[in-house]
């Protein structure tokens, strides 16, 4: 089962990179320029999802590979607790990032919206919001896309429907894109 899975893993990353290595490289690129405008980025997602939000924005906040890279500003929706049940409960789960976008996002922002099944409510209301507010807008996803391949600016679909595949190629396209800003941040 072990051989099978790693195969499968292997697979679906070097048909998903393949597929979208441009739009990997050209979303890093766009994150270079809004952070360099004084921009910031957002990411969010639901459970793995959400750690994988937070794993990216810790890297980009504190250190991918080179600990001399100055902190670049990124911003994780799902950590702040107090934030999330306040707006669950005072309006609805499918507000939690939408809400939170008011308050954030504006036209130098790259958004990063994460949902395996591109279908999550409360990610695609985020997006459209961030849309409406003219950030850039990222989707990574799985399966077919879903309904976030109507509202991004790019939507990295990994080919797959296993959730699994799907977080471990996610994992591997925000390490990429941190890489990037890694090498560029530095120079």
């Amino acid at each position: 089962m072990i051989s099978e899975n790693l195969k499968e893993h292997i697979q679906v990353i070097e048909q998903t990179v393949n597929t979208y290595k441009d739009d990997i490289s050209f979303i890093a690129n766009t994150c270079i320029k809004r952070l360099e405008a004084g921009g910031k980025i957002i990411i969010f997602g639901n459970g793995g999802s959400a750690a994988d939000a937070q794993h990216m924005a810790a890297e980009l906040v504190g250190s991918f590979s080179n600990k001399k890279r100055p902190a670049i500003a990124a911003i994780a929706l799902t950590t702040d607790t107090s934030t999330l049940t306040s707006i669950s409960n005072d309006y609805s789960y499918d507000k939690v990032f939408s809400r939170q976008l008011e308050a954030f996002a504006s036209e130098k922002d790259v958004v990063i919206g994460i949902s395996t099944s591109g279908n999550s409510e409360n990610v695609i209301n985020a997006l459209k919001l961030a849309k409406e507010r003219r950030s850039y807008v990222v989707g990574l996803s799985g399966n077919n896309g879903g309904l976030m391949d109507t509202v991004c600016d790019k939507n990295i679909i990994v080919f797959s429907n296993h959730t699994s595949r799907i977080q471990e190629t996610h994992i591997f396209i925000e390490h990429s894109i941190c890489e990037i800003l890694d090498k560029h941040f530095l120079d």
